[in-house]
């Protein structure tokens, strides 16, 4: 992202739909890690990309701030409006909308269609001395840098005047001095180009809409200035100058020049690359003079990169351009003021590539032989060729190519079903089949899997063949997944898992065949009740045997516990009796000293 160049990209923003790459007439554009990046020095800021990026990820450089700062630097700062405010700010009065300019701090506004005067003055001129031929306008700045990055053999057809912005700005310098500031308020991006190259003419353009950000931000609302408040445009009002603003604008103010002038006007880029294509044989123009008016816009700066899309270039913005114009000419205007400039050509030669560097390029998208380039226009290219040139020129990756990747997903898709170990089966919401594996087809009967080697079940009604429709057809209504176990159908038992793939568009079901496992638990569960069965039979032997065991053990043990007691009675009674006998004995004996 480089926020100094006039149009940039917000990345984060971006959401690699690479429309702006279809709509770039110079292919500024280069895509890294699927986001779109502007090419500062292929590009023209003619502003498409920024007006048709549905993300709002292309951006107009903010000078807002910069703006501010020249106002609070103590120096006379003055605003030129470009003709097509009339129909961005409809609902203002022109005087009004000058006074509110006044208030964020400008010293004066003044109308860039004074500019515009003098380029057609200029031109008349120039085309009243010219020689038969061919001559370009020289007007919108970004139909110059176009001629001179990609028709540079057309740069010397361009008449060496000065843009109507560059023409104003010397006007302001003269009438009110060279130590003032000029800043220029318009629909177009170019004039960025036009203020970074000629600092000493022009210090700042911004856009429109940064005009309204400026007013929300100071709290101004030029609907509640009052008509006493009202302010006029300095030195004056522009007259013819104002149907600049839409196509043909600058030719009407051109007519009457003599000498078999022939005027067309072009708008829009891509008609330029057209008109470009051939260049004609001065033979063919005879003693005759054509002058095209060049314009980046379709429609003109009506149409611009900031003006409103409900309303830009339609027939209700032209009216409002059109009932200002008075109708005249510039041929009458005399100005003593050099408005002149040379341009020169700055041709981007593209490098050359070989049919091997292109066949490789091909290749790695898919592309092997002429029938595989669709030149279906998904990677923003007109053609499959194009797109293998910006390849080779690291400005777009393979990943671009529809058709690529729908095929490298259909791949992949395909090798999944096709190995998974299961019957796996996508419906439409109409139970149609749009894809399924053999493994689904040999759930069903033998015509189902001679009908799917021939030639797939693709279209074919699911509710024909399977008896779980009504599974497909509640997961289609009501979203989610279900599953359900043990479905019999014929000699078989399935397991069933339905899956929502698009809302109410489309499902997927996987249909497992656990016959054989089921007939193998059975198997199992009747071994085992056997086994348990010969188990508690041997248990019941062994107790049996253990208690009588137990019993006969229990009878000895009770005999020799009771020998054992009766011995022991007899020697405690032998031992009492004894020492009874010893005890009498002591006492018969007498006492002595």
């Amino acid at each position: 992202m480089n926020i100094h160049s006039p149009v940039y990209t917000t990345e984060n923003i971006c959401q690699d739909c690479y429309k702006c790459i279809r709509h770039c007439p110079c292919r500024a554009i280069r895509i890294v890690n699927g986001r779109a990046g502007v090419i500062q020095e292929l590009c023209v800021a003619c502003g498409m990309c920024v007006r048709i990026c549905p993300a709002k990820a292309k951006k107009i450089r903010p000078d807002l701030l910069r703006v501010k700062y020249l106002l609070g630097n103590n120096k006379k700062v003055y605003a030129s409006l470009a003709p097509s405010f009339v129909s961005y700010f409809k609902h203002y009065e022109p005087a009004a909308l000058t006074a509110a300019i006044l208030q964020l701090g400008f010293a004066g506004v003044s109308e860039t269609a004074l500019g515009a005067q003098m380029v057609s003055a200029e031109t008349a001129a120039f085309l009243e001395r010219a020689r038969p031929g061919i001559y370009l306008s020289s007007a919108c700045p970004a139909v110059v840098d176009y001629i001179k990055k990609y028709a540079p053999d057309y740069v010397k057809n361009i008449i060496p005047v000065l843009s109507p912005l560059l023409s104003h700005a010397k006007l302001l310098r003269k009438i009110l001095g060279e130590n003032i500031g000029i800043v220029f308020f318009g629909p177009c991006v170019a004039k960025k180009n036009e203020s970074d190259r000629h600092p000493e003419l022009l210090d700042l353009a911004v856009s429109f809409n940064d005009l309204v950000q400026f007013f929300a931000s100071e709290n101004i609302n030029p609907e509640t200035i009052k008509h006493r408040d009202y302010a006029a445009m300095i030195p004056q009002h522009a007259e013819e100058g104002k149907i600049y603003a839409v196509e043909g604008g600058m030719n009407d103010t051109l007519r009457g020049v003599k000498n078999k002038v022939r005027f067309f006007t072009v708008s829009g880029l891509r008609n330029l690359e057209r008109l470009f294509r051939n260049v004609p044989n001065p033979a063919q123009l005879g003693d005759c003079k054509i002058f095209v008016e060049c314009l980046a816009c379709y429609g003109g700066c009506v149409n611009g990169p900031v003006m409103p899309n409900d309303d830009a270039g339609t027939l209700a913005s032209i009216a409002q351009i059109a009932k200002t114009y008075n109708g005249g000419n510039s041929l009458f205007r005399k100005f003593n003021l050099p408005i002149t400039e040379r341009v020169f050509a700055e041709p981007q030669n593209e490098p050359d590539v070989t049919e091997k560097e292109m066949k490789s390029a091909l290749a790695l998208v898919g592309k092997f032989v002429p029938s595989d380039e669709l030149n279906c226009g998904g990677c923003g290219y007109f053609t499959c060729r194009e797109f293998a040139k910006a390849l080779l020129a690291d400005k777009a990756e393979t990943e671009m190519c529809v058709s690529y990747l729908r095929k490298l997903a259909q791949q992949k898709s395909n090798a999944l079903i096709r190995y998974i170990p299961a019957g796996v089966v996508i419906v439409d919401r109409h139970l149609r089949v749009i894809e399924c594996n053999r493994r689904f087809a040999e759930l069903f009967d033998e015509s189902t899997v001679i009908a799917f080697d021939s030639c797939g079940l693709a279209g074919a009604e699911l509710k024909l063949f399977v008896e779980f429709d009504d599974l497909i057809t509640s997961v289609l209504e009501n979203g989610g997944e279900l599953q359900r176990h043990y479905q019999v159908y014929g000699d078989k038992i399935l397991n069933i898992s339905v899956f929502t793939i698009s809302p109410h568009q489309s499902v997927g079901a996987i249909v497992q065949n656990v016959t054989n496992i089921e007939l193998r638990r059975e198997q199992v569960s009747e071994k085992a009740r056997a086994v348990i069965q010969k188990n508690i039979v041997t248990c019941q032997k062994i107790a049996r045997n253990l208690g009588e065991h137990m019993a006969e053990t229990e009878i000895l043990l009770r005999e020799i516990a009771g020998a054992y007691t009766v011995v022991h009675e007899k020697v405690v009674h032998e031992k009492v009796v004894h020492e009874k006998v010893i005890h009498e004995k002591n006492e018969s004996i007498p006492f002595s000293n």
